[in-house]
């Protein structure tokens, strides 16, 4: 075949790296949006973050997003799939020298992001708390104080080092002797000594190989004249699945006792530790920062954004006034890098407007469950709000993940207000969230003693004009885990 040449004119749609980057910023955490832009900071000169201690407030106008930022075209919306609600519009460059923006607007002193620093103000860096041992580090303290061999010594500290986070032993004893090189000359007889010994160091309960002999263990290790103890012992070593079945009639006959007494005894045995290695586990809470906080204001909900959740980002006025008195070509590469600064900033600026846009929205919407709480929920999906919003479904699936709002009635993820319905007699949906709510209800409610069964949740939703199936019950009850009826039955 002869090889041609041809020219082909057609059309398609591209992402510029900005659009890109502000899709990016769009979809991520605020957590995971300072890591990102710290990360920018130290590859960008130009770009300063603000982390000052002190009276720093972060003030936001919105003014650029309502002046200066477009909306995307809804062709490049649906085709893209990962959009951004809005776009800043290109500034025009007049007024400018080699492609750099006016001092001013970009100095942090007249920014969209600016604080304002006490510079008398010291400095006080807190102080690093000493981190508390762990559960093998506490284990081996004791072993190293104690008067046993050598060998058994390092015995006990193999089985320390085979224990899980929860402080027992998984794995059976005869495997782990299996795995043992034969020089060391370790029985199984051995282990079981290293296994006794292992057992009668603190925390009560550590070493136990199930949870009936680490709560029997916890129980031995209490005094002897200890109330109930002995009931309790019994209990727990012959008849342990029927008190998680909660068979208090035949409990009571084999331990010989009444109500009062089971109850004293049932007491004893739930404050006890199922998870002893959990005291000394190493595990940092996530505190969660909210990205918008609702208040009410003059008798309306309002929702505003956190400025606690906002970065300080201004451009470097250092570099500013480099690139301004600079003509040469060796200040490209620094104009460059201003660009981008600013596309960050924007693209930032972009980020929480459109999530303060949606969660107005949302507000505006659920007005009834921040005065009368999730049984007021009412039903909510993304199409909803995209549509009032002229926004692409994608981009308010994006806002609404892994974002949080605070209010009155706690935190929650944005996408806690959105969920599916169920139909009412009268024609009407009813929300999800709504009946999740009134389940709980019932059963906070309910006779201890003969409590509510799935069936006849269904039934009293069903006098309501709530129309749902039992199956759904149990389904709703297991996502706020409540236990079954047989669970939940008290004496």
């Amino acid at each position: 075949m002869k090889p041609t040449l041809q020219f082909k004119l057609s059309q398609h749609l591209a992402l510029t790296p900005q659009l890109q980057q502000a899709i990016r910023l769009l979809q991520l955490s605020t957590v995971e949006l300072n890591q990102e832009i710290e990360r920018i900071v130290q590859e960008n000169p130009l770009l300063e973050l603000d982390d000052s201690i002190g009276s720093d407030v972060t003030e936001y106008r919105p003014n650029l997003l309502d002046s200066s930022v477009e909306p995307l075209a809804p062709d490049l919306l649906e085709a893209s799939g990962d959009t951004m609600a809005e776009m800043p519009a290109t500034e025009s460059d007049s007024g400018t020298k080699n492609g750099m923006a006016d001092e001013s607007d970009w100095s942090g002193d007249d920014g969209a992001f600016r604080s304002t620093r006490d510079e008398d103000e010291e400095r006080d860096f807190p102080q690093q708390a000493a981190e508390p041992p762990s559960l093998r580090e506490h284990l081996n303290m004791q072993l190293s104080l104690s008067q046993i061999g050598e060998r058994d010594r390092r015995i006990v500290g193999l089985l320390i080092d085979s224990l899980n986070d929860d402080g027992y032993l998984a794995q059976d004893l005869e495997e782990l002797v299996s795995f043992l090189p034969p020089e060391l000359e370790i029985d199984i007889d051995a282990l079981h000594i290293a296994l006794e010994y292992l057992q009668h160091l603190d925390p009560p309960g550590v070493g136990a190989r199930n949870l009936r002999e680490c709560l029997s263990m916890q129980l031995h290790a209490l005094p002897e004249d200890t109330p109930f103890r002995d009931r309790a012992l019994l209990l727990v070593d012959s008849h342990l699945d029927s008190l998680a079945s909660r068979d208090f009639c035949t409990i009571k006959k084999l331990l010989h006792c009444d109500d009062e007494c089971l109850r004293s005894v049932q007491h004893l045995i739930t404050h006890l530790n199922p998870r002893p290695g959990t005291a000394f586990s190493s595990a940092v809470a996530r505190y969660i920062i909210p990205d918008v906080i609702v208040t009410k204001i003059n008798g309306s909900w309002v929702a505003s954004l956190n400025p606690e959740a906002m970065p300080r980002l201004k451009i470097n006025r250092l570099y500013a006034d480099i690139l301004k008195r600079s003509h040469d070509d060796s200040a490209r590469r620094l104009v460059s890098q201003l660009h981008e600064a600013k596309w960050l900033i924007k693209n930032v600026q972009q980020r929480f407007g459109t999530i303060l846009r949606v969660s107005s929205a949302v507000v505006d919407r659920q007005r009834q469950f921040f005065e009368h709480g999730a049984v007021a929920m009412r039903p909510l999906v993304l199409r909803e709000i995209a549509e009032a919003l002229e926004l692409h479904e994608s981009t308010i699936s994006r806002v609404t993940t892994q974002k949080f709002m605070r209010t009155p009635r706690g935190i929650f993820e944005l996408k806690y207000f959105f969920g599916s319905h169920v139909a009412t007699d009268t024609g009407g949906a009813c929300s999800a969230t709504a009946i999740r709510a009134l389940i709980k209800q019932m059963v906070n409610a309910e006779n201890a003693k003969k409590p509510l069964s799935d069936s006849q949740i269904s039934e009293i939703l069903g006098q309501q004009g709530i129309v749902v199936a039992r199956r759904t019950v149990a389904k709703y009850r297991e996502s706020i885990q409540i236990p079954p009826v047989n669970l939940r039955k008290s004496f």
